[in-house]
């Protein structure tokens, strides 16, 4: 059993534009992820990289000991991290599977951003209305607050990458190994799907947070009152 797929660098290239939008999101929202997002998107390709030559190593050596030294890496920077914390065909094969992974982490996001967001105002009640009496604006206001939900939706997703291929590997990657696919394939193919989910991650969640808070406020730029609020 054999994986005719192939995928070259210009492709790995070409998703890096999400990650790209990814951060310019998260500039542009002051969410403050720009350097996590450089990083994580650096040592995934790093650490991908290393770990498809590693595998295909130990899969032309057929050695246990090998093996069990690849989960041994994997276990100790698994240790550390928790001390310390357009590109396919349109062809239904690909946008499938894809689809469902950039809209199951895309809404997974969105919930996660609107969660924090609703957390933030409840919390925040004071201090939102004391800037509207000062003549802030809704969006102005809310800025903030919706600053912290968007870091929420997408620091998953960013801190998981930084790790792939060093505490575990991929599905994709994993299936694509056991299909026969050249290991190389096989990580670039997880970059590309990685640095899309990247992208969608963000976008959702910047729609999410922006469309939500306005519903905290009145079209005279005054705060909602909600249930919690008037208990």
């Amino acid at each position: 059993m054999n994986a005719s797929i192939h995928v070259s660098l210009w492709q790995v290239v070409a998703s890096l534009v999400l990650v790209a939008l990814a951060a310019a999101i998260s500039r542009w929202r002051r969410a403050d992820l720009e350097r996590d997002i450089l990083v994580a998107t650096v040592r995934s390709m790093v650490q991908l990289t290393l770990i498809g030559y590693a595998i295909k190593l130990i899969f032309e050596a057929d050695s246990i000991w090998l093996v069990l030294a690849l989960l041994s890496v994997m276990v100790f920077f698994g240790a550390l991290t928790a001390r310390g914390r357009g590109v396919f065909e349109p062809t239904p094969r690909y946008l499938v599977p894809v689809g469902g992974m950039v809209i199951g982490n895309a809404m997974t996001a969105s919930a996660v951003a609107l969660n924090r967001l609703g957390d933030e105002v409840a919390d925040s009640r004071a201090k939102i209305e004391a800037t509207l009496a000062l003549g802030a604006t809704s969006r102005e206001a809310a800025l903030p607050i919706v600053r912290r939900a968007l870091r929420s939706g997408m620091i998953t997703l960013v801190d998981s990458t930084k790790t792939t291929g060093l505490i575990f590997f991929p599905g994709t990657m994993v299936g694509m190994l056991l299909a026969g696919a050249e290991p190389t394939d096989a990580v670039r193919l997880q970059l590309i799907l990685l640095y899309t989910l990247l992208g969608s991650v963000a976008i959702a969640a910047l729609l999410a947070t922006t469309l939500a808070y306005r519903n905290f406020f009145t079209p005279a730029q005054q705060l909602r009152e909600t249930a919690e609020a008037a208990a």
